[in-house]
């Protein structure tokens, strides 16, 4: 009796060896981490992490990316703050930070963004001793919009209380009440990031003695210390004065240069 034929199939390829994908995984968070800046792309390849921290790499950039940080802001997250893409770096160290900012702040995800790409360092300020006093002092002088993602409120916000009492210092010092002195800083916050030595002062003293002015005309346009002492306020002042003419000081000093001597020929 003759046995049918069988047929035996060829046998199948073997599956690659895992390695071998691991290694393809490898090459493409290697690319990833290049294309976004956390790498140089022109590093030697010796010295390129291994897949154990390019994988830890990558899961910092995912938990980044979960909080709102795009592609595009990693080569200024990388350069400014090294140590997040670092091989001993735990994300858990600076999720405090972006929960302080979604609930203290009410911050949503996009404000949160554009505060930390303004400052990275507030990352590792400690949300208890540094970031919840400041905004506490912050509100209390009725300074507004903390969770607005421009670069003068993230750094405000990265400001130690200590150097925010050195303006309120300054202001009482040259005849303000502490009142006065808040509601200045709550009209202008930018002037809690001018010196007072080599910034304040000098501006106040040419507005009292040369310009003669008064404080009731500080209190009434308190933006008056955000123009240059040298390029903006003593030209205007002498030549407002070779003409004899006194106006006030938002009047001196708004508006571009073509306008205002223009006007005042």
């Amino acid at each position: 009796m003759q046995l049918p034929c069988l047929h035996i199939p060829p046998p199948k390829t073997p599956p690659p060896p895992l390695y071998l994908k691991f290694r393809t995984s490898h090459r493409e968070n290697l690319r990833y981490l290049k294309a976004i800046g956390i790498i140089h792309p022109n590093t030697n390849p010796r010295n390129l992490p291994s897949p154990q921290t390019a994988d830890y790499l990558i899961s910092t950039v995912n938990f980044l990316k979960s909080k709102g940080i795009h592609d595009t802001d990693f080569p200024r997250l990388t350069f400014l703050c090294p140590q997040l893409f670092s091989s001993n770096f735990s994300t858990s160290e600076i999720e405090p930070v972006f929960d302080f900012l979604t609930t203290d702040l009410n911050a949503t995800a996009q404000e949160s963004r554009g505060l930390i790409v303004h400052c990275p360092y507030i990352l590792f300020s400690d949300v208890e001793y540094c970031l919840k006093p400041t905004v506490e002092y912050l509100k209390g002088l009725g300074v507004e919009k903390l969770n607005e993602p421009s670069k003068q409120k993230a750094f405000l916000l990265n400001t130690r209380v200590d150097k925010l009492k050195a303006k309120i210092k300054f202001l009482r010092s040259i005849g303000l009440r502490y009142e006065e002195a808040a509601m200045v800083c709550a009209r202008m916050p930018a002037i809690f990031g001018y010196n007072v030595e080599d910034n304040l002062r000098p501006k106040y003293e040419f507005l009292v003695g040369e310009m003669e002015r008064s404080l009731e005309e500080l209190k009434e346009f308190p933006q008056y210390f955000g123009f240059s002492l040298h390029k903006r306020i003593e030209p205007r002042h002498w030549h407002l004065k070779h003409r004899n003419v006194r106006i006030k000081l938002n009047r001196m000093l708004l508006g571009g240069d073509d306008r205002f001597y223009s006007k005042w020929k």
